[in-house]
This record gives structure tokens, sequence and C-alpha cells, in this order.
């Protein structure tokens, strides 16, 4: 036993001094985050508890790094035999020095991609994983289109071009597996939110059986390095048995969650949102209305560069720029004092600082011949632009998204360190600013704008009961990131309760 900390002793130390010698940005980029010791502990004892006593261990880390799982393994796995332990590292930076010092260990450790092996006639019942977390815009398009093929190969999972590459090694480490053998997966939990995690789910629901997922607490983020609200995934290779429920818990450490719940299967397979559970309630089936009913809902302009198309009206003025191309636009959240946004006579914000968004739809040759200056100014970020996918793929890449004001903006994220405190601000809006995509803007139906118009009492109470709509309502819906961080999509904020809006407007 000894002989065994020693060595996690020594692998924390030549942990820390590969790491010290990549940048952070080098390490988010491959989604390089090592586990902690005392979770890797955890994650494994718990494992070896799920399988049956005395059974051969045939250990998997499809991404071992520098072997954190595999050395939690040695230390607790007792007296139980093991049969053969196995890790993949792609990384020579990490898996070499990994390499030589498991290497009287009895692990069987290969520097290559594991997305690009192929599984053994003998499958292994024991694979504890921390994948990297590798967002999908790192991958390239021939790297996405070759792991939705063996993805869909291997667990029939057909993912979304928007999946991170953690998503595509649960997929391929299916046909890995023994059946019935026991997997957990240390992983972001933004899967059990998202669009492109819906089909990750339904693997879950009904090629495995999902066992528990634990969801930590966004603000006790488990990688120093990396702003994740972090889950731990169990599952068995085995059709789940009919009235299966799964157990969530949240909070607290692993082995002891502050809350635990059992979920049923099938309310998991009706709900869009896990990460509900285990804190609220399953949805009551009740016909209530909400936000959609009575808005349109739509994100803010995403302009491609607002450090190049967003400009002060001193910065306009030196540049001798004409204003008849610019329209005014609300700066970032973090700049407005007031969350009601006043207008001058001619509509424009009444702020410390008046910032415009340059939107031009004339051809370049025309600007060239009657307006040099802006000629000027589009010449000196048409290269760096031009780089950028939104700009490129605009037909006029100067040319911004058509959105007129809206009356209602809500932030698109948010901080909160508790249920009670809102992440996200409403603001009213009486000026013809629009908004970047740092919010999102809510445009009234006809019949809610019938209500409005020239009800300047009623837009403002519209306006506080936005602002009394409960936090965890919103935060419900939204989805979160370590430290605390909320952010909220269009649909996402479309499903949130609107019951005392619908009673104000007597829908």
């Amino acid at each position: 036993m000894e002989q065994r900390v020693h060595h996690e002793t020594l692998r924390l130390s030549i942990q820390n001094g590969l790491d010290a010698q990549k940048t952070a940005l080098e390490r988010n980029k491959l989604g390089q985050f090592a586990t902690p010791t005392v979770l890797a502990r955890e994650v494994l004892s718990y494992g070896l508890s799920l399988m049956p006593k005395g059974e051969r261990v045939r250990f998997l880390d499809p991404a071992i790094g520098t072997g954190s799982f595999y050395s939690a393994l040695r230390e607790m796995i007792g007296r139980r035999p093991v049969e053969a332990a196995k890790g993949y590292e792609v990384d020579p930076h990490y898996g070499e020095p990994a390499r030589d010092l498991w290497a009287s260990s009895g692990l069987d450790m290969e520097l290559s991609d594991f997305t690009q092996a192929q599984p053994p006639c003998d499958g292994f019942n024991l694979l504890i994983c921390n994948p990297p977390y590798v967002r999908h815009h790192h991958l390239g398009a021939d790297e996405k289109r070759r792991l939705q093929i063996v993805s869909k190969e291997s667990a029939g999972v057909k993912l979304s071009g928007l999946a991170g590459l953690y998503c595509h090694f649960m997929a391929l480490s299916h046909r890995w597996m023994s059946d019935d053998g026991v997997a957990g997966w240390l992983i972001p939990s933004e899967f059990m939110d998202v669009n492109y995690g819906r089909e990750l789910k339904r693997y879950l629901l009904e090629e495995v059986t999902l066992q528990r997922i634990h969801r930590f607490d966004p603000n006790d983020v488990q990688f120093d390095d990396a702003l994740v609200s972090s889950a731990v995934v169990w599952f068995k290779k085995s059709k789940p048995p009919a009235g299966h429920a799964v157990e969530f818990s949240y909070g607290g450490t692993h082995t002891a969650p502050a809350i635990s719940r059992q979920i049923a299967s099938i309310e998991l397979a009706n709900e869009a949102k896990w990460t509900r559970f285990p804190r609220q309630e399953i949805r009551a089936a009740i016909d209530t209305p909400i936000l959609s009913d009575f808005f349109s809902i739509k994100r803010g302009i995403a302009t491609g560069s607002n450090d190049f198309f967003i400009l002060s009206r001193e910065k306009i003025a030196e540049l001798d720029l004409p204003m008849e191309f610019f329209r005014p636009i609300l700066p970032s959240p973090r700049y407005l004092k007031s969350d009601e946004i006043q207008a001058d006579d001619q509509g424009n914000p009444v702020l410390a600082q008046s910032l415009f968004l340059l939107n031009c739809s004339l051809p370049e040759s025309e600007i060239k011949s009657k307006h040099r200056s802006l000629w000027r100014y589009l010449e000196s970020g048409k290269e760096e632009m031009g780089s950028r996918y939104l700009c490129k793929s605009r037909p006029i890449w100067y040319k911004q998204e058509d959105r007129r004001p809206a009356p209602f903006v809500c932030t698109y994220m948010g901080r909160s360190d508790c249920a009670t405190e809102n992440p996200f601000r409403f603001l009213l809006n009486h000026s013809r600013a629009v908004v970047a995509n740092a919010y999102l803007m809510l445009y009234p139906k006809p019949h809610v704008e019938a209500k409005l118009n020239g009800r300047p009492d009623v837009l403002r109470s519209v306006w506080k009961k936005l602002n009394n709509i409960r936090p965890e309502s919103l935060m419900s819906e939204g989805r979160i990131y370590g430290g605390g961080l909320y952010k909220m999509e269009p649909k996402e904020l479309a499903r949130v309760c609107a019951q005392e809006i619908s009673a104000l407007l007597e829908f």
C-alpha cells in the first residue's frame, strides 16, 4: 500500500510539472483537465461497488492522461484480482512520462488516439474516464464527420455537429465494454440541457441501464482551470428493465451528496432539462402560460467583431465616418447602471457612453466613390474580418442583421450564488437602440402589442412582472456552468412560466 501511495505522490508531481510546461490556452484547446486525487478515488471506489463481488476486473481508461484513475484503482482494489488494465493517451507530452511511471505495474498503455483504435475481442467490465473536453469548434469539419460516422456505427448514436469530443468518447466506448460492464464518466453537465445532448440522453435511457448521475454544485468547480459544471454519469452495458428509475444526486461530494432522489426513466424521457433534478420536482402536466405565448424571443445581433463594428460617437467623429450608416446599440450589461433605458429626442439611449453599430448595405464600389472615409475604414479591417466566419458568410461582409429595437431586453448570461439571487436582468428599452448577442430581445406578439400600444403604464407593469419572475423559474430553464455562471438561449427563455403576465394582460 505504501508503494501505491508513493506512486500517486510521484504521479501528482509529474502532473504538476507537465501542466506548468503548457499554457492554459493550450490545455483548454485540447480539453486537458486532470482529475483531482480525492475525486478519482471516490469515483473508482463507487465503480467497484457496482460490480459483482469477486469478479475479476478488466479496466479501461480511454483518456488516461498521467493515470489518476489507474492510480486510484491500485489503491482501492483491495484483494480483488485485476485481469487487465489498458489506457490510451493521444498527447505524448503526458503519455510518455505516464508510460514510464506505470511501466512495471501491469498497465498496457498506448500513446495513440482512442477514437482511431479498434476494440478487442474481450471487452472491459470497468471503464472509468475523464474524456477530453474539446468543444466542437476546435474539431475540423472532416474530423467531425469521421467521429459522427464511427459513433453511429459503435453505439447507434447520431450525434450533432455541435457535440463535444467527450460525447463521441462515450459512444465509441460502447463496443469496448463487456455485457453488464460498468462505466463511469466524469463529463460536463451541459449535455443534460442542450439540444446536442438529446441523442446522448436517448442512448443513456434506451441502450444502456443508466444507474446514477451525480452533479457537483457549480460553485464548487472540480477543476481549477476549467470553467465547467461537472457530473459523473454511471451506467451498465445492458438494456434497462421495465419501470427503471435513476438516482440523481447533487452537491456535497460524490460519496456524500447534499441531496439525492430517484427519477423514473419515463419522466426523464419527457424532460428536456435534466439538471432540474434532484432539487426540483417533476414538471406537472398542466397548461401553464409561458413567455413564448406573449413574446417572440430572439438573440441579439452577432456582429462578427464588436471591436470593429461598434464605435463610440467620438470615434465616429474622429474618423469622419457618415453617421447615416450607424444605429444606436446598447453597451454590455456591466456598463448599464439602470435597467430602464431612457431616450433623447432622436430616440438614442441616454447613457454615459453612446455606442453605434456600423451597418451599411451599399456595395463597396459605391462606398468608395461616395463615402471615402467609410471605404478607408472598411479597407482597414477587410483582411481580418474576411477570415471570420460570420463576416465571410454574409453576402455583404459588413452588413448586419436587420433587427428592430425591442421594448424588453434580457441579459444572456449572469451569475448567481444562491437560488434566490436572479442571474438575469430584464431591461425596459424606451430607445431605438438594438442590442448585441449579450442580450435576448423580447418582441411583443400582435395581441400583446395591441394591449401595450399607447399604454406606458401597462408597458411598465409588464416589465415589473418580468423582473418578478422567480429566479428558480429562470435558472431551471437556462443552463449552468462552473462558478455559478448561467446562460439562457431564446428557446429556453421562451419556456419560462408567465402566469403573472397572463393575469396582467387578461388573456
